[in-house]
C-alpha cells in the first residue's frame, strides 16, 4: 500500500479537504443566490409595500390589491419592478453576508460563549441581520428612493444619479445612513426570529419525523435535510412570525429613508419622533401596521424561497 508521502503532487485531495476549500466563498455565493431568488419572486409586492407605507399621494387612498392593479395602468407592468435593479445589486451581498455571517456567528457563540440549543440561533440570526444591514444600507436607501418615484415625477434618473444626488444634497455619506437606527433595531428581532424559527422547526422535524419530513443530503448522505416542500413551509412560518414582531420598525425605517421626498419629513427625523408621528396621525392599524397584509403575502413566500434556495445551494456547493 502506498504511503501518503508517496502520493504525487497531482493526487486528488480527500473529499473532506476538498469541501473545506473556499468554504466561505461557496457559502457567500449560496446566500447571495438565495437572496436574489427570494426578492425577485416578490419584487412587485415590495414596490406596492413602499408606496403604501409612505402614503404616496397617487395611491394612498387604495388598498393592497387595488394598488397592484393601479400601478400597471399608470406606469406599465415594468412599474411593478421599479427599483428592482438597485434591489438586486443590494440583495446579493445582503443575502450572502447574512447567511454566511449566521453560520460563523453560530460557531463562535457555541465555541466561545458555550451557548447552544435554540438560543444561539436567535443570537446568531440577530447579529447576522445587523451585519448585513450595515454593510448594504446605502444600496437599500437608493432602491427605496427609486421605488417611491412615480412615472412623470422622476427626481432620480437611475442608481448612479440617485447616489450622486443623495451625497451632494443630504450631507455626504451620512445621507446614505438616514434611518439606520430603526433598521438595525428592527432587523435584530426580524432576522433573529426568522433564523430561530426556521432552525427550530427544522431540528424538531428531523428529530421527530425523519422519514416523513427528511431525506439524505445530495452532497453528504450522512446528513439529513428537509424535503423541499417542508423547507418552503418552515421558511414561510418563520417569515410570518418575524415580520409580525418587527413590522412597526420597518414602517419607521421607510419613512426616514424617504426623508426630503415626503412633505412631512421634518417631523420624522429620529426613530422615536417617527414612531410617535405615524401613531398620532394614522394610528396602529392604518399607520404602524399599514400594508401588513401585503407584507404577509410578500414576506411568507420570500422567506420560504430564501431558506429553501439556500438549503439547495448548500447541497449543490457541498457545504453540508
Amino acid at each position: 500500500m502506498a504511503s501518503p508521502a508517496a502520493a504525487g503532487p497531482g493526487a486528488a485531495l480527500p473529499p473532506s479537504a476538498a469541501r473545506r476549500d473556499f468554504y466561505w466563498l461557496r457559502s457567500f455565493i449560496a446566500g447571495g443566490v438565495a437572496g436574489c431568488c427570494a426578492k425577485t419572486t416578490t419584487a412587485p409586492l415590495d414596490r406596492v409595500k413602499i408606496l403604501l407605507q409612505a402614503h404616496n399621494h397617487h395611491y394612498k387612498h387604495l388598498g393592497v390589491f387595488s394598488t397592484l392593479c393601479a400601478v400597471p395602468k399608470k406606469e406599465g407592468y415594468l412599474g411593478l419592478y421599479k427599483g428592482n435593479g438597485a434591489m438586486m445589486i443590494r440583495i446579493f451581498p445582503y443575502g450572502a453576508i447574512q447567511f454566511m455571517a449566521f453560520d460563523q456567528y453560530k460557531k463562535v457563540i457555541k465555541k466561545q460563549l458555550g451557548i447552544s440549543g435554540h438560543v444561539h440561533r436567535l443570537m446568531a440570526g440577530s447579529m447576522a441581520g445587523i451585519t448585513a444591514v450595515i454593510c448594504t444600507y446605502p444600496l437599500d436607501m437608493v432602491r427605496v428612493r427609486l421605488a417611491f418615484q412615480v412615472k412623470g415625477e422622476h427626481k432620480y434618473m437611475g442608481i448612479i444619479h440617485a447616489f450622486k444626488m443623495i451625497y451632494t444634497k443630504e450631507g455626504g455619506f451620512s445621507g446614505f445612513y438616514r434611518g439606520l437606527m430603526p433598521t438595525v433595531v428592527g432587523m435584530a428581532p426580524y432576522a433573529g426570529f426568522s433564523f430561530f424559527t426556521f432552525g427550530t422547526l427544522k431540528s424538531i422535524g428531523l428529530a421527530q419525523a425523519p422519514n416523513l419530513l427528511g431525506r439524505p443530503s445530495l452532497d453528504n448522505p450522512d446528513v439529513l435535510v428537509l424535503k423541499t416542500h417542508v423547507n418552503l413551509l418552515c421558511g414561510g412560518i418563520a417569515g410570518a412570525i418575524a415580520q409580525t414582531i418587527s413590522y412597526p420598525l420597518d414602517v419607521t425605517r421607510r419613512r426616514m429613508q424617504l426623508g426630503a421626498v415626503l412633505p412631512d419629513s421634518e417631523k420624522c427625523l429620529t426613530m422615536v419622533q417617527t414612531l410617535k408621528y405615524v401613531y398620532q396621525q394614522h394610528g396602529i392599524r392604518r399607520g404602524l401596521y399599514r400594508g401588513l397584509s401585503l407584507n404577509y403575502i410578500r414576506c411568507i413566500p420570500s422567506q420560504a424561497v430564501a431558506f429553501t434556495t439556500y438549503e439547495l445551494m448548500k447541497q449543490f456547493l457541498h457545504l453540508n
